[in-house]
């Protein structure tokens, strides 16, 4: 009993550090690890080879092998000719222009990440704003909640969704099939929103010639051969992980050999892209899972799916409820990397009570939706959010935490409303 009030007292601690960002939040789950090794609950054993305690390296070493290919993709200047190309194809309409950089954020999103996606295209779009004289504002929020709701329509588009994928045996076809028709309708739904929440922004036209007349977008293109031979692999690593199964091969060993064969046809120094690599955000998902594996070796975890299961009985469609609602609260205050790691092995019992499992399961899309769409809400919701207004406020435009968040909550009300829609009448009412 001590122990187990130790190992809670040491994660509720280390959570409230994350959430609160009093603490870098590296430091914090490092320290909260090893408070756990001072426990004694952690050993190597438990924290480097214990499937269900341990750090789960199917989901490091698919993130670290598409950075390495975004870190040399970045070297051609595609992300910058995308900015540049919604700039001109805008002519100086406002409007225009923000449908056009959350077509492209939706579009990147998916295929590197949302994290990556902002990390790339936020500096361009404070650029592009500053030439044509508009408020980077509404542009930087719109492609921050852009890239959370098109994240949510591929395997490797939000870090949720690449744990819930490796836990639940979820494909990189499973997250098409079940999650793009609803990111579709999301973006629809957004584009049209978007127009009325920023209104008041978007009602003068930019004279588009007097401000960008000198830059043209193939001018950003700094290596048409490397970007065509990155392009060429990219291409080949989303089919492999389109046919992962088919293949017999972990979406973690598809980033891989795709990140060795872009190293392989750049011919880049090993220096130039691994200093693109997030490191720490590798370590800060190792330090979670091994936070969150402290609270199943105690037994916690396991009581809590218990509980859960027994709260749900056999009213699948109240579990499904309970988990997109209450992930897309408790996400919006936390997050939604931490509370994914802490909630997958409370929805994996939840799901072994019922008849279905995998991607036949409601409760996992469900709990999906919830975490990744619950990223929107406020500032400290997702990694993207956090990603971009730090890159706002170091250009001097920053956006403050209710300034974002009153436009996150009613896009996350909203997107949710729909999401429950999407799911009650998907797997409740069609295929029961």
């Amino acid at each position: 009993m001590i122990l187990t009030s130790a190992v809670l007292s040491i994660f509720i601690v280390s959570y409230a550090l994350i959430a609160t960002e009093r603490v870098h939040r590296v430091a914090a789950a490092l320290g909260g690890v090893a408070a756990m090794v001072v426990v004694g609950v952690v050993d190597a054993e438990t924290a480097f080879f214990n499937y269900e305690s341990g750090i789960d390296w199917n989901v490091i070493f698919l993130l670290f092998g598409m950075m390495v290919i975004v870190g040399v993709l970045k070297q051609t200047g595609i992300f910058e000719f995308l900015a540049l190309w919604a700039a001109r194809t805008s002519k100086g309409r406002p409007y225009r222009l923000l449908v056009l950089l959350v077509l492209v954020s939706a579009t990147v999103a998916p295929i590197l990440d949302n994290v990556t996606c902002v990390l790339l295209v936020a500096p361009v779009t404070l650029s592009v704003c500053r030439q044509l004289g508009l408020d980077p504002a509404p542009y930087l929020i719109s492609m921050i909640l852009a890239s959370n709701i098109g994240g949510t329509a591929t395997l490797i588009g939000d870090p949720p969704n690449i744990i819930v994928g490796s836990r639940a045996g979820l494909s990189f076809v499973d997250f098409l099939v079940h999650s793009l028709p609803l990111t579709v309708v999301l973006l629809v739904g957004f584009t049209v929103m978007a127009r009325w929440l920023f209104r008041s922004y978007l009602s003068s036209t930019v004279d588009v010639s007097d401000r960008i007349a000198d830059i043209h977008p193939r001018d950003a293109i700094t290596n048409m051969r490397l970007l065509v031979r990155c392009l060429v692999v990219l291409g080949l690593v989303m089919v492999a992980f389109s046919l992962h199964t088919v293949l017999h091969l972990d979406a973690s060993i598809v980033a891989m050999m795709g990140a060795g064969l872009t190293v392989l046809v750049s011919r880049t120094e090993p220096e130039e892209f691994l200093e693109e690599v997030e490191w720490g955000t590798l370590a800060f998902f190792m330090a979670l899972f091994v936070l969150v594996g402290s609270l199943v070796s105690v037994g916690i975890i396991g009581d809590l799916g218990e509980a859960a299961v027994r709260a749900m009985g056999d009213d699948e469609l109240l579990g499904a409820t309970a988990l997109l609602f209450g992930s897309g609260v408790f996400g919006a205050f936390v997050d939604n990397i931490p509370y994914t790691t802490a909630m997958v092995p409370i929805v994996d019992d939840m799901v072994a009570s019922t008849a279905t499992s995998g991607a036949d399961s409601p409760l996992w899309w469900a709990f999906v939706f919830g975490a990744d769409l619950g990223g929107s809400a406020t500032a400290v919701a997702a990694g993207a959010n956090v990603v971009v207004l730090g890159i706002a406020a170091k250009a001097g435009e920053p956006i403050s935490f209710w300034k974002f968040t009153r436009y996150g909550l009613v896009v996350t009300v909203a997107t949710l409303a729909v999401a429950w829609s999407y799911v009650y009448l998907r797997y409740f009412v069609w295929w029961s």
